[in-house]
Parts: C-alpha cells; sequence; structure tokens
C-alpha cells in the first residue's frame, strides 16, 4: 500500500475528512428542502393568500399599463389629434370600464358564469362571422388583418371575446370529464371540434398572432381536462407543420422569420426594410441600459419604433424603466402565472379549478408570446401586451377575465372559511361584494360521469358537494336541525354546558364558553369541507 492510499484509508487523516464531506452534503439539501416546505407550509396556511396576490398584480400590471400608455401614445396623440393626451384619456377610460367589469366579476357567482357560457360562446361565434363580412370588419388595409368592427367611437376585436369564450366553454364541458375515445359524442371531441372551427375563423382574418394565443388557450384547456397525450402531441405536430408552411409560403410573414433567424445571429441584414421594426425594437432595448431613461423620456415613440403603444410597448418599457423594469413585467406575469395555478389546485371544483388555470394560461402565453418577439426570441407575430399595451375593448375583455379569476380565489374552501370566521376583506367590504357561497356549483346526482385524472384535486368539493347532494343544495334538512339540537342536549346532560348560580341559590344551565362554541363550529366545518379551518391572521398547528 502506497503512502497516499495510506492516508485516503486512514480514519484520522484526509479519508475521515473526504467522508464528512461527503456525508454533510445532504442535511445541505435537506435544509434546503426543508425551506421549501416550510415556505410552502406557511403558504397554505394563510386563508385568502392566493386573492390578496392576484389583485395586487392585476393592479400593479394595469398601473404599469396605464403609465405607459401616457408616454407611448405622446406622439401618435399629437399627431392624429389636437392633443398630446387624447389616446392617453381614451384608454384610461377603457380601463375604468374594465374595473367595473372587474368588480361585477367579483359579485356574480361562478355557478351563474357557468350557465352565461353557451351565450357568451355563441356570441363570439357571431362576431368572428360577422367580422369577415366586407363592409362591417376593418383593419385588412391598415395592419393587414380584418380583425375590428367599428361601433360608433368604439372598436370590437371579436378574437379576444372568442379567446376567453373558448376558455370558459371547456371548463364547463370538460370539468369531471374523462377521454376515453374520439366518438362525435365525446365532451372532448366536441370541444376540439368547436375550438377548430373558431380557430379557423380567427386565421381567415389574417391575424396569426391572435390564432396563436387562441391555440394556446385551447391546448392548456385540454390538458388541464385530462385529454390523451396523443391529442396534445397531434396538435403540436400541426403547429410546427403550420410554420414551415408560413416560412416557405412566401409574403411579409416569411420575411418575418427570415428577420427573426438572422436577428439570432445578431446580424439584421434589412433594417430599413423587413427587420426595421424588431431592429428598432432592439435599439430601444439597449439605450435603456440597466435604469432607463426615464418615464416620458424615450426617443423611439418618436415615430421611430412602429407600433410603440401596443405590439412593442415592452420596448418602451425596457427603454425608458431599464433591465430592472423590464424585470419587473416579466416577474408580475411569472407570479400571476403561478398563483392562478395554485388558485385553479386550490379550487371549490373543477369546473372552477379549469376556468381559473385556462384564463390564466391565456393571459400568461399571451405575455409570453408578445414579450418573446421583442426581445427577439420568436418571431413577430403582432399581439398585444395584456393590461399594458393600449387597447380599446381588449383591456375591457382581459381585466373582466381577471376578475372571474380572482372570484374563483374567493371561493376557495379556506378562504370561505375564514370570511364566515372573521368577516370578509377590507377590499370586500368597501366595495361592497358579498361573501362568497360555500357550496356554489356543486354537482348534482347524474350531472358528471367521472372526475379527471389531473387539474385541481376534488377532496374539498367532494365532500361539499356530497353534503350538497344529501341535504339539498346545502340548506340543512328538518331532520339535521333536530339532530344538532339532540346533541346540544345530550351534551347538556352530561355535564359539558357549564353550571352558573342563581341568586335565589338554584343551579341552572347556561350557554358554553365562547371558545367551545367555536370549537365546535370550526369542528362542523371541518367536518363539511373536508379540511382544517385556518386563522386567517396566523398559521394554525395541525389538530
Amino acid at each position: 500500500m502506497t503512502a497516499t492510499e495510506s492516508r485516503a484509508s486512514d480514519p484520522r487523516r484526509g479519508g475521515a475528512r473526504s467522508h464528512g464531506a461527503a456525508a454533510g452534503e445532504k442535511p445541505q439539501r435537506t435544509s434546503k428542502m426543508g425551506w421549501l416546505a416550510n415556505a410552502k407550509e406557511y403558504m397554505d396556511s394563510r386563508a385568502g393568500l392566493d386573492y390578496l396576490m392576484l389583485r395586487i398584480i392585476i393592479f400593479l400590471l394595469i398601473g404599469i399599463g396605464i403609465i405607459m400608455v401616457f408616454s407611448s401614445s405622446m406622439a401618435t396623440s399629437y399627431v392624429e389629434s389636437t392633443g398630446v393626451w387624447t389616446e392617453a384619456i381614451r384608454q384610461t377610460l377603457m380601463v375604468v370600464a374594465g374595473l367595473f367589469m372587474f368588480w361585477l366579476a367579483l359579485r356574480i357567482r361562478p355557478s351563474f358564469v357557468r350557465k352565461l357560457v353557451p351565450w357568451l360562446l355563441a356570441l363570439s361565434i357571431v362576431l368572428l362571422i360577422a367580422v369577415l363580412i366586407p363592409g362591417i370588419g376593418t383593419g385588412r388595409d391598415e395592419v393587414g388583418s380584418q380583425s375590428w368592427i367599428i361601433l360608433g367611437p368604439a372598436s370590437i376585436q371579436p378574437s379576444e371575446l372568442a379567446r376567453v369564450a373558448i376558455g370558459l366553454y371547456g371548463a364547463t364541458a370538460l370539468a369531471d370529464k374523462v377521454h376515453r375515445n374520439f366518438g362525435l359524442r365525446e365532451p372532448f371531441t366536441m370541444y376540439s371540434i368547436i375550438a377548430g372551427i373558431m380557430f379557423g375563423l380567427i386565421i381567415a382574418q389574417g391575424d396569426i398572432g391572435m390564432g396563436m394565443s387562441f391555440a394556446a388557450v385551447v391546448i392548456f384547456t385540454l390538458f388541464f381536462a385530462g385529454v390523451n397525450w396523443m391529442v396534445i402531441a397531434m396538435i403540436l405536430v400541426l403547429a410546427v407543420l403550420s410554420a414551415v408552411a408560413l416560412f416557405l409560403g412566401g409574403g411579409f410573414r416569411s420575411n418575418r422569420f427570415h428577420t427573426y433567424f438572422d436577428a439570432l445571429t445578431g446580424n439584421i441584414e434589412d433594417t430599413q426594410g423587413t427587420g426595421f421594426q424588431a431592429y428598432q425594437g432592439f435599439l430601444s432595448l439597449a439605450d435603456g441600459g440597466l435604469t432607463g431613461v426615464g418615464i416620458g423620456q424615450s426617443r423611439a415613440k418618436w415615430f421611430y419604433l412602429p407600433e410603440a403603444k401596443n405590439d412593442f410597448v415592452f420596448a418602451i418599457v425596457g427603454e425608458e424603466l431599464g433591465l430592472f423594469g423590464g424585470a419587473l413585467v416579466i416577474l408580475l406575469f411569472a407570479l400571476l402565472g403561478f398563483f392562478g395555478v395554485r388558485t385553479a389546485m386550490r379550487a371549490q371544483n373543477q369546473f372552477q379549478a379549469l376556468m381559473a388555470a385556462t384564463l390564466t394560461a391565456g393571459v400568461v402565453a399571451q405575455a409570453f408570446f408578445n414579450i418573446g418577439y421583442v426581445v427577439g426570441l420568436l418571431p413577430v407575430t403582432g399581439i398585444q401586451l395584456p393590461m399594458i399595451s393600449a387597447g380599446g375593448t381588449s383591456a375591457i375583455i382581459t381585466i373582466a377575465s381577471m376578475g372571474l379569476l380572482a372570484n374563483v380565489a374567493r371561493h376557495e374552501p379556506m378562504q370561505i372559511s375564514a370570511m364566515q370566521n372573521y368577516g370578509r376583506p377590507l377590499f370586500d367590504r368597501i366595495l361592497n361584494i358579498p361573501e362568497p357561497d360555500p357550496i356554489d356549483g356543486s354537482a348534482r346526482p347524474g350531472r358528471h360521469s367521472a372526475p379527471s385524472r389531473r387539474a385541481a384535486s376534488r377532496n374539498t368539493a367532494q365532500v361539499t358537494a356530497d353534503r350538497a347532494n344529501q341535504y339539498g343544495d346545502g340548506r340543512v334538512a328538518e331532520h339535521e336541525s333536530e339532530r344538532r339540537a339532540g346533541a346540544r342536549s345530550a351534551a347538556a346532560g352530561r355535564g359539558e354546558y357549564r353550571r352558573a348560580a342563581s341568586p335565589g341559590g338554584d343551579i341552572q344551565r347556561t350557554q358554553p364558553r365562547r371558545s367551545e362554541t367555536r370549537r365546535a363550529r370550526d369542528a362542523e366545518r371541518e367536518k363539511r369541507f373536508g379540511q382544517a379551518v385556518t386563522d386567517n391572521r396566523r398559521p394554525r398547528e395541525k389538530r
């Protein structure tokens, strides 16, 4: 044995130290996993966290959007009208209308939304057909896609409404379903056919970007509902083949692919022609640096960068707010996706879970497409950045859909328990938003066939639905009231009610202490909702 081997095997020398270092790696990994577990446990113990965070994120994005529209629309407003703030004031009015729809979406019950979905879907299909009729639809000469319907001073983009409608329809039709076959009577097949027809109508408008956003909502809806993996694989293959066809078909879309490949190599050949918009977007981001040139100080918006207030508003964000501002916007959309999916996983039933997941996926996917082509990760497609770009009805529809997402967060079982124990949040009391229904949208006998393999857990919703079926849609029957009264009488007979001396010396039974009443109420709600009632102000210890 050599001296090196002897030192390596000697426990008093380096061999022991090496073994100790190897053994020390496991506690470090365990501590890291323990930190993540503690963070998850803390978040799970905070009732109403999703509802609070979604409101904060949505309002921050809306606020950033208004500021950036005020800045990026100055030049175009000055040329197209008599004032500098004309476009900004118009966008502010649209945002106010969207916030009203946000408030309205928080007030209505998800079960009522489910009843409105067929009418919303029919309206979106009618508008998609109407926009293709010459004389009704406009925009092909201006931007290359016939996607708008002019109604007086306002314009409607039917594809925006269709993107939300197809997500809500998927949540309605596919909730609690299992994909078994490809028959025409299968809900997944019917949903795919209707989505395919609407997708074809959007492509007929010439709006490839909105078609991509619509297809992303459909794919995520099928994925969350538990469709066969072969269906998603086929859709992705068709998407790749369509992209290849666009690249080989020629025209301005083919030129966008050429510009994209040039940007990947860092050399855009035609900076004054087909690559002008992408090149100017890169220059805007480069001018911003880390901290930006300041709000309102952008140079690209003075007719250097086309569509600075719409499609390329993220370039203005990067120029005026710098890398930090752009990273903040990306972080807010990432947090929106995280808490939106978390809301879906903790939803009251499958319909609410799918609705939250699809609405989140639609907005986050559209933001990914927009930011992706601005920074050069994707070819330019021409879709807006949700809640930040200047838009008419698109801002109203997007903000209203975020209201539906926040409404699902309000109906989480833990949030309902917290509201029943400690009252509604200050935000709800100020805006007069009623307390959510604890059994809203419960299943009726024979309505659904089987649970889905994916999406949110149905433990809480199943317990709620079973009790709703047993006692008539959540209303406690007469025999249940008698049973509870008998239980209270038996508890009083066992001496569980505390005794108090009357002034005459007789012993009379009084009501239990407040803590006993709260414990009994929490136990009843734990039995009803299938999980412990959590304190909204501090983490509650495990029972």
